[in-house]
């Protein structure tokens, strides 16, 4: 019986180190958002992808920093899901239609009034 329980205590011990293993990587994305509405729709959008744990838009520097996991998703991933919410994300361009849907002050080139 002791020795069940040693063995239990041991393989729970394992699992749990095991899980605590799950690597993270960071990666910084130059988006073209512009306002704090902006920002909102990205961090949102990107938090649907597969294997991202944190979205974090500054809008002054136009970066998003995207903490996920290498396992579930990749930073091309990660680029277009920025890209199918309306916004650049370095070298892929925005999706048409969702840029379109944008509201006005969130294109390119547009002054926010909203910037915090």
């Amino acid at each position: 019986m002791k020795a069940k329980i040693i063995f239990g205590f041991i393989a729970l011990l394992i699992m749990f180190k095991a899980s605590a293993q799950e690597t993270t990587a960071t990666i910084k994305i130059k988006t073209s958002a512009t306002c704090d509405m902006c920002k909102e729709t990205i961090e949102k959008f990107v938090a649907f992808e597969k294997g991202v744990k944190k979205v974090i838009v500054d809008v002054d520097s136009k970066m998003a920093t995207v903490i996920y996991n290498p396992k579930k998703t990749t930073p091309e991933k990660i680029r277009l899901a920025i890209a199918n919410s309306g916004y650049d994300a370095d070298d892929v361009p925005a999706n048409k239609k969702a840029y379109d849907k944008l509201d006005d002050c969130c294109k390119k080139g547009k002054v926010c009034t909203d910037k915090k």
